[in-house]
């Protein structure tokens, strides 16, 4: 059901002036200063990311390929869909064709996008695309140097159990649930493409 246009232009912010603050090898921060809505200012501090994609990968068997990753911010290891940041000017398929590859050894013969999230609104321009991927086929793994994580597979029910009881806490893949529960429901239908191997 689409949604009614709304009117939001008396919310937007009008950037004013900008400071770099860390150009890192990954992040790049700003602090911009912007005229609110009522004519004051104020300072927004956020982080210029590439942007990503995850694959909600779907084995023959019903089960869904699941990673294990050591995220240092967090200091824990956390179980994930497959995904991955975008390279320069690199389409978001070709990026989650890729990322699927390197991390779990999985090529996928149909893909569709199911759509885009926003991670963290409040401090990161980051887009996520959630896309699935079906008809899988088995190959080695092509890990970035500096890369380790586990590779494994569950049921829709398992992971399902695991947002509820805490044991996925990562954002991105609660949403890749949502996601896969309505699809598998047969409430969000997908649009398949057939691709190469």
């Amino acid at each position: 059901m689409p949604t009614p246009p709304v009117d939001t232009r008396h919310l937007v912010e009008h950037q004013t002036r900008r400071e770099e603050l860390l150009k890192g090898q990954f992040l790049h921060v700003l602090r911009d200063t912007v005229r609110l809505p009522d004519g004051s200012e104020a300072g927004r501090e956020f982080i210029v990311h590439p942007g990503a994609v995850m694959v909600i990968a779907l084995l023959d068997d019903g089960q869904v390929v699941l990673e294990r990753q050591y995220r240092y911010p967090v200091q824990r290891a956390m179980v994930e869909f497959p995904a991955g940041k975008l390279d320069a000017g690199e389409p978001s398929l070709v990026c989650a064709q890729r990322e699927l590859l390197e991390e779990t050894g999985y090529r996928a013969k149909q893909w569709a996008l199911a759509g885009r999230l926003h991670p963290a609104i409040s401090y990161a321009t980051e887009t996520i695309d959630i896309w699935f991927a079906r008809k899988l086929v088995a190959g080695e793994r092509q890990l970035d140097a500096g890369e380790f994580l586990d590779v494994f597979s569950a049921t829709p029910d398992q992971l399902l159990h695991w947002c509820f009881d805490g044991t996925v806490t990562d954002g991105k893949t609660l949403s890749g649930a949502l996601w896969l529960q309505n699809f598998l429901a047969g409430q969000w239908p997908l649009e398949w493409q057939t691709q190469g191997l």
